[in-house]
């Protein structure tokens, strides 16, 4: 199973850029699908980015309001799950969670990358304040 710890996070002007990470401590990462999600104060999680696991091709999913500046990328070999956040804005604060699991064939990735219902393992989530 995925044991995930996110860090990285902390307090930046809007407009500046802030990267995180996900460390998974358990095995076979290279085997999961994994997304960041976030989380604001009274608002539901919601979809950041996703990116499947080498099996369905390593492709990428974006929320729109942050595509074109946040990116998502892995290194199987540490294995760490980073998110790459330019041009942040102050709306973007929030707790940020790193999501894995397996979610199936390539059809199946597209329709559930963006649900975090479909994710069973979860970091503890680290903390986003952009301030303006």
């Amino acid at each position: 199973q995925a044991r995930l710890a996110e860090s990285g996070g902390g307090s930046v002007r809007a407009g500046e850029s802030l990267t995180l990470a996900c460390l998974d401590s358990g095995e076979s990462f290279n085997r999961y699908d994994m997304a960041w999600f976030r989380q604001r104060p009274g608002k539901e999680r919601e979809f950041i980015a996703a990116s499947a696991n080498s099996r369905i091709g390593s492709g990428t999913k974006y929320a729109d309001s942050v595509k074109g500046r946040f990116t998502v990328s892995r290194d199987n070999t540490l294995p760490k799950f980073y998110l790459s956040m330019n041009l942040l804005k102050p709306e973007e604060s929030g707790v940020y969670y790193c999501a894995a699991d397996r979610l199936g064939n390539p059809q199946r990735w597209e329709e559930n990358a963006g649900n975090q219902r479909a994710y069973h393992y979860w970091g503890q989530g680290t903390q986003v304040t952009v301030s303006s």
